[in-house]
């Protein structure tokens, strides 16, 4: 049974913290109590001729406070995270949530693991590294300007790459990891359909159970327009072809059980 909510959210504090990276605390009446890593919240805005909320990915969930940190890129002008990058202290916003599936902590628990984020795929990784009790490698890949890199080097041993060569390795995740030497039992994986393929293909190669939180465009974010659809060898029960619903049967799928 779904426990997701709808409800008017209190945003608490909003701050720009990179080049169109902006980072929202928001407080809920339920939303936080129920949510764990990985999942998503549909935020909707004031303007009515956008019908559609934005997912837009957990970055950090405070319970006992009942806190929710969004991580997000504002995408142009005119745009639905433009109009919540304006928002202030004392505003609200509606919200659906929590929805979709989280990381699976208990495979990863006690053991050596990645985390490995990118681009926009980067803030969810920040809640899974403060909840699992691992040996945490925190991989993550920038174009250039980091963000949330004080908050993971708390939180784990941290490798960055970027694009432009500015900080850590110059490249992508991948290289990151082989420049460093790193290996892992366990991968938890977010960011681009590039960069989860070559994760998916790393891990398959070495053996490697793999978790990977896929990113594609939604519409209505509870399964039933099937705009987010992902290839999967097996056939889905509900639409009876090759695919899965990334907001409803994921974002968070075994790298096994989809085709990027």
């Amino acid at each position: 049974m779904s426990c997701k909510r709808k409800e008017k959210a209190a945003v608490v504090s909003q701050e720009q913290i990179a080049r169109d990276i902006y980072s929202m605390w928001i407080r809920t009446e339920e939303i936080a109590g129920l949510a764990v890593p990985g999942q998503f919240i549909s935020m909707y805005t004031e303007d009515r001729s956008k019908l559609l909320p934005r997912p837009i990915s957990l970055c950090e969930i405070d319970r006992e406070q009942k806190l929710l940190r969004v991580v997000y890129r504002v995408t142009g002008k005119g745009t639905g995270t433009e109009q919540f990058s304006r928002l202030r202290p004392g505003d609200s916003v509606e919200i659906l949530g929590p929805l979709g599936n989280g990381f699976l902590l208990e495979p990863g628990t006690g053991k050596k693991v990645f985390l490995i984020g990118g681009g926009i795929g980067v803030p969810p990784m920040l809640e899974l590294a403060k909840q699992l009790d691992a040996e945490k490698q925190l991989v993550m890949g920038y174009r250039d300007e980091q963000f949330l890199t004080e908050e993971f080097q708390k939180n784990g041993s941290l490798f960055i790459a970027t694009e432009d060569g500015s900080a850590g390795t110059p490249g992508n995740v991948m290289d990151a990891i082989a420049a460093n030497g790193l290996d892992a039992e366990v991968i938890y994986a977010c960011g681009p359909a590039p960069m989860l393929r070559a994760v998916k293909q790393y891990a398959e190669e070495n053996h490697i159970v793999c978790y990977v939180s896929m990113e594609e465009r939604m519409a209505c974010g509870v399964g039933a327009c099937l705009a987010c659809i992902c290839r999967t060898p097996e056939i889905d029960e509900h639409s009876q072809v090759h695919n899965k619903r990334v907001c409803k049967d994921g974002p968070v799928f075994l790298s096994t059980e989809v085709e990027i």
